[in-house]
């Protein structure tokens, strides 16, 4: 059973349409109102027909993040097997859908994600910023979730298995923009698999409810205890090789010899005495060493993607 969630917001133009595009092999389909002052739900309900389709409505906005998992939470009450999230803005074709829930049905992965930046062709219709701003977003996502072979981590159009969706911390997820991001950190975590699929970014006159100056220091910041929190919990926690011992040396090492160099250098430049070189080699070698270190910790990180799928492991009741 194919459940499709869809968190609306401004919708109201395109939900309709996006609703009759979903095909036959869907059996349900959770619209999540999030408090939408256009009354995206109202329209659902006076105008779509589809007896697969139930309204649920926050009586505020709290968030993409938290309408999916309001979403999420019904598709598993009603004994969904996979679960398809799909935006209501009509920038995800719903044709799609048996392509992206394929790879799991297949036991090839745990959950899928579409990737816009596959096709060269199909990238030249999105705006310059969001590539820029996706390629950035997706450097960042590599590093806090460990998922070093997919892309456009911001991407809504995903599926998962819901013995998967179970094992999920659904009330830590963050409940806003990020929660595409940290639900590969969550995942990541819990070693599932994940798979890209190819889509074409289709844009029309919709528009986003994303401000991205303001979050930029907010990904930021989450990003980076994200970061240190899969470190920790699969370097240490989890696990204890090589890689917990590089970077565990190899940043002190890092660290101080540019803290030394630093502090050295302006201090001779303040008195006008050029810095000798063997302050200079003290300063050099820690650097080199842990750059060296760093390295290897990354290279043994790009390698250490989860693989075994997890689904397959669990049973229905997890």
């Amino acid at each position: 059973m194919i459940a499709v969630v869809i968190p609306c917001y401004r919708v109201r133009k395109q939900i309709v349409e996006v609703l009759s595009a979903i095909g036959p092999e869907c059996d349900a389909i959770y619209v999540i109102d999030d408090g939408c002052p256009d009354d995206s739900g109202g329209r659902v309900e006076s105008e779509c027909r589809d007896p697969r389709v139930q309204v649920i409505r926050h009586a505020e906005n709290r968030g993409v993040g938290a309408a999916t998992v309001t979403g999420y939470r019904a598709a598993l009450a009603g004994g969904a097997k996979w679960i398809v999230r799909l935006d209501g803005d009509g920038q995800m074709d719903p044709a799609l859908i048996p392509l992206l829930v394929r790879p799991i049905q297949q036991g090839r992965a745990d959950y899928t994600k579409g990737n816009r930046f596959f096709d060269l062709e199909g990238i030249r219709t999105m705006p310059t910023i969001r590539i820029i701003g996706n390629s950035l977003l997706s450097f960042a996502s590599k590093l806090s979730s460990g998922y070093w072979d997919v892309f456009d981590p911001n991407n809504g159009f995903t599926a998962i298995d819901a013995s998967v969706a179970r094992r999920l911390p659904l009330d830590e997820i963050s409940p806003r923009w990020f929660f595409e991001s940290d639900m590969l950190f969550r995942l990541g975590v819990l070693r599932a698999v994940v798979v890209d699929v190819p889509m074409r970014a289709r844009y029309g006159d919709e528009s986003s409810s994303l401000e991205v100056r303001s979050v930029i220091p907010e990904f930021a910041w989450k990003h980076f205890v994200n970061t240190c929190k899969r470190i920790a919990y699969n370097y240490y926690l989890r696990n204890f090789n090589i890689a917990s011992i590089e970077i565990a040396v190899g940043l002190p090492l890092f660290a101080g010899g540019m803290g030394f160099g630093l502090s050295h250098w302006a201090a001779g430049s303040g008195s006008g005495v050029a810095t000798n070189s063997g302050t200079v080699m003290v300063a050099a070698l820690p650097v080199i060493i842990g750059v060296q270190l760093i390295l290897a910790f990354l290279n043994y990180d790009t390698q250490n993607v989860p693989k075994d799928v997890l689904h397959e492991r669990l049973g229905p009741d997890l």
